[in-house]
């Protein structure tokens, strides 16, 4: 037997009692005759115990112990002289009457402490070490009780796990699937699924009512700090349903995750339109944890030869409270922020409210006081606020002013991790068209069927069909989305013949899906959930590396492993792939 207990669970209650202990040596801690060490394990850190005057051999031996050493010990419980509060095994330690070295180590190439001296790469270099640092460990427990929970819940509710394809056939609409090449069909492919929705509708046309999956999915697109290459989803879909039943149910399990993983009850959740999203935030995927709407300002700022304010199509602003007093300084970085490329907007219009009830503004030159004071009273504004204002075209300046709000909602200090905000974003347009390409593309995918009443629509006005979609919405994080289904084959056929499928090109891509409609698709609908980005939110982290075991960097690599990496022209071969020559470098 290697341990009879672990490095977290012994206490006062276990003093005298004699136990055998195996773990990683975190810290050693030489004082004169005593020698201390931490004893670490998934469960915890004991404080082991080696005196000079009782065990001469015993304390040699614990004083040639290097960091990260896998021993086992045997001793006696004792109540520790010099307690440790913070962790839960602190006011005991082991006497130590028999020491064994299971492994040497090499010393690691940085702290395994909460607080290391290890950069990113270095930590995901050697993740097999950063994973036995506590604080990671614990995210990876954090999304394993989420997906427990998801489980119970679910199935409680009547739902199957069911396995879908991981192989399956690559579709033209999305992102770009990862392909995988056929060594028994030469210069044929699969594709890696970026979903299961085909495979999950299908199920609902076979009978099975609800279905989830905790799943894999896979999409090959450029990197930030909440996506990776593969990524986990909690995949549901529901027959006999309409958009209240999936809202209800998810908002439920939702709720249920906040309560018995994190112990927060919820109030009901808040349903927004897209259009009112972007229209009070420039985002469909509003932070509500704080105000700030935007106030639409055009028609009080034309006719005063300000070119600036006449040629946009847009006037818009937000109020920050309590903010008059910042100094040129930190207006010029509020400037700077906007003009950043990856905002766009050419100049930042302010006007303060101070605090004796003028009005001063970087427009002073074409706006009276008294027109500043109908700006004032539109963005209900008080001494002591001040008013942020953009102009240029309307989606674009949207966007910008979006950024521009969450940026003051963090130096305000307005975005509390620990303040949960959830709410429903509905009613999405069907459709977006490249206007480059003059098509339309779906904005969820090209199964999502129109709002009933819109349906007319896509014959005279497609870019005003509604879609019968969803997101949840958290603190500003999308994490999951979904909708009801077309479940009709003809308006199925009508949706692909908008999208600018030929018939041909639809049967030869979405058939299988088509053909089965015919043999009595029930209505249908569902969501999913990113759990990466649902187990971030609860851990307060601002990437989803943290709570992924084994993640991919910025360029999806995997630098621990070194993969993607070159293969053996041999395999190659035997795939009948041939590689374009490389540019010398």
């Amino acid at each position: 037997m290697y341990r009879s207990k672990t490095c977290g669970e012994l206490r006062l209650a276990d003093v005298n009692n004699e136990v055998t202990l195996a773990g990683w040596v975190a810290r050693v801690r030489k004082m004169g005759g005593m020698t201390f060490i931490d004893l670490r394990d998934r469960y915890g850190i004991t404080q082991l115990s080696f005196n000079q005057e009782v065990d001469h051999d015993l304390f040699e031996q614990a004083n040639k112990l290097g960091r990260e050493f896998v021993v086992q010990i045997t001793g006696k419980v004792a109540e520790r002289s010099s307690k440790n509060p913070n962790i839960p095994t602190g006011e005991i330690e082991i006497i130590v009457s028999q020491l064994k070295v299971l492994n040497q180590a090499k010393t690691p190439p940085f702290t395994i402490e909460t607080d290391t001296d290890g950069g990113d790469d270095i930590r995901m270099k050697y993740r097999y070490l950063d994973l036995r640092r506590n604080v990671v460990r614990k995210n990876l427990e954090l999304r394993h009780k989420m997906a427990f929970e998801t489980r119970r819940y679910l199935d409680e509710r009547g739902f199957l796990e069911v396995e879908t394809p991981v192989l399956i056939g690559s579709t033209p609409e999305g992102a770009r699937d990862f392909i995988v090449p056929s060594r028994m069909n030469q210069g044929e492919f699969y594709a890696l699924p970026q979903s299961p929705q085909l495979f999950k509708q299908l199920l609902m046309v076979s009978g099975f009512d609800r279905y989830f999956q905790i799943v894999k999915c896979f999409r090959d697109e450029d990197l930030r700090a909440d996506r990776q290459p593969e990524f986990t989803q909690i995949d549901c879909e529901m027959s006999f349903v309409q958009q209240d039943d999936v809202l209800n149910t998810f908002e439920g399990l939702t709720k249920h995750l906040f309560k018995t993983v994190i112990g927060i009850d919820l109030p009901d959740f808040p349903r927004m339109s897209y259009a009112d999203a972007m229209k009070n935030y420039g985002s469909d995927k509003p932070d509500i944890r704080f105000g700030m709407k935007f106030v639409e300002l055009k028609d009080l700022t034309e006719g005063h030869d300000f070119v600036v304010f006449d040629s946009a199509g847009y006037v818009g602003g937000i109020c920050a409270e309590g903010c008059a007093s910042y100094t040129r300084k930190q207006l010029d970085e509020l400037t700077d922020f906007v003009k950043r490329p990856q905002i766009g907007a050419k100049g930042l219009i302010y006007v303060r409210y101070n605090e004796d009830g003028s009005l001063k503004s970087s427009v002073d030159k074409f706006y009276s006081e008294e027109d500043l004071r109908q700006w004032a009273e539109r963005f209900g504004a008080k001494p002591g606020d001040l008013m942020l204002v953009l102009a240029g075209e309307t989606e674009k300046t949207q966007k910008q002013l979006s950024e521009l709000r969450l940026e003051m909602g963090s130096r305000l200090e307005l975005r509390d991790k620990n303040n949960y905000k959830c709410l429903w974003v509905v009613d999405f347009p069907l459709l977006e068209k490249d206007e480059e390409l003059n098509r339309f593309f779906a904005k969820h995918h090209p199964f999502t069927s129109p709002k009933p009443e819109d349906i007319p629509l896509l014959d005279s006005d497609p870019a005003a069909v509604r879609a019968n979609a969803y997101d949840l919405v958290i603190n500003g994080v999308e994490i999951g989305g979904g909708s009801i289904r077309i479940h009709n084959s003809d308006l199925q056929k009508k949706m692909f013949s908008v999208l600018g499928f030929t018939e041909e090109r639809a049967q030869e891509q979405f058939g299988f899906l088509m053909n089965a409609f015919q043999y009595g698709a029930p209505p249908h609908g569902g969501i999913a959930f990113g759990l990466d980005r649902f187990v971030s939110i609860f851990a307060g982290l601002d990437s989803i590396r943290d709570c992924i075991a084994f993640p991919k960097n910025n360029a999806g690599r995997d630098v621990m492993i070194d993969a993607p990496a070159r293969v053996e022209q041999e395999q190659l071969d035997e795939l009948g792939i041939l590689l374009a020559p490389q540019p010398r470098k």
